[in-house]
């Protein structure tokens, strides 16, 4: 692992989708995100319907899809838009700065995340 995928306390980074069913473009972005998943070993990435999982994305008010997060307990490194492109993905998480404290609904799930990473987890 890399500095950019862990803090000094050994914090390992989520690649979030947020996405919707409904959204063409997060479909088709679905078996790229997966690619990049298994490029990627060093991060945890989860794929997180905001309507199937209202309770926990409502608060990132996601209106733009896919809309990408990357953060760890530690801290988020990344939250916004991105282009559905495996490249675009993979060239960010490899130029990842250092961590903003996380704000709570990015808390809350991340902690989701790590209680039950199987419901969200991109298989790889």
């Amino acid at each position: 692992m890399t500095p950019a995928t862990l803090d000094a306390a050994g914090d390992t980074l989520w690649v979030v989708c947020l996405c919707a069913d409904w959204c063409g473009s997060c479909r088709e972005y679905r078996p790229l995100f997966e690619q990049v998943a298994r490029a990627h070993p060093q991060f945890r990435f989860a794929w997180v319907d905001i309507e199937d999982h209202a309770d926990l994305a409502d608060d990132f008010d996601v209106e733009t899809f896919p809309t990408l997060l990357v953060a760890g307990e530690s801290g988020t490194r990344f939250l916004g838009p991105l282009l559905p492109h495996a490249e675009t993905l993979s060239r960010m998480l490899g130029a990842l700065q250092a961590g903003q404290p996380p704000a709570p609904e990015v808390r809350t799930l991340i902690a989701a995340l790590g209680r039950d990473p199987g419901r969200f987890e991109v298989s790889t």
